[in-house]
């Protein structure tokens, strides 16, 4: 049987196809949520309220990772780039399940402007690997990176006792810190310095918008 080959038109249309599973779909998750076996907490209001909007903002994180990678992946110039970017979405997919899953169990839900996340971090996903697949995957190193120390800021912010939150964001962290290795490996390189300090601002407006919309 011929194999397709896919022009970048094709996978850019295939990566809005995406955008609209993940931002209003249901995702579906491979492996099981790291927090399905623990207890649910006993918190009050207060504390429930720190829990969700921890987690409404990971989520929009991982609908933002679900875009960079679909951005990058469809312009990426080598195959074996693309199909690394597609693995690694692959495992974030399970992120934004497991994010969502636990939204529901907070009696809470996901920020209203996730389409907007989305459409921007698709065209920064995609302007980084039109520069070249070195600079695509070193960006891929640098938010992972960050992605991975602001996991740290959450972990201690959740309430003590929020034992599947913790456990969700643990695995999460670990994963995040393998897929920085793995693109650094593929030979991701260094960022100039402006843009590591421009991504950690732009970080910041979504962390505060996405905590409360």
């Amino acid at each position: 049987m011929p194999v397709r080959h896919f022009s970048p038109l094709d996978r850019v249309l295939s990566g809005i196809e995406h955008a609209m599973e993940a931002v209003a779909g249901k995702p579906e998750a491979i492996r099981p949520s790291p927090g399905q076996g623990a207890p649910e907490a006993d918190m009050d209001d207060i504390q429930r309220r720190e829990a969700a909007g921890l987690m409404r903002i990971n989520h929009t994180g991982e609908v933002c990772a679900q875009a960079l990678y679909m951005g990058q992946a469809a312009l990426a110039r080598d195959g074996t780039v693309r199909a690394h970017l597609l693995h690694a979405a692959s495992e974030e997919t399970d992120h934004l399940a497991w994010c969502s899953e636990r939204l529901t169990q907070l009696d809470s839900r996901p920020s209203l402007l996730n389409p907007l996340w989305y459409a921007g971090s698709y065209a920064i996903g995609a302007a980084a690997a039109l520069v070249g697949d070195p600079v695509s995957l070193g960006f891929v190193v640098e938010t992972e990176r960050q992605v991975e120390a602001h996991l740290a800021e959450h972990l201690e912010r959740l309430p003590p006792h929020d034992e599947r939150s913790r456990a969700i964001l643990t695995q999460m962290q670990v994963d995040e810190a393998r897929h920085a290795v793995q693109a650094q490996d593929r030979g991701g390189v260094a960022l100039p310095r402006p843009i590591p300090t421009l991504m950690r601002g732009m970080s910041k407006v979504m962390k505060a918008v996405a905590y409360r919309i």
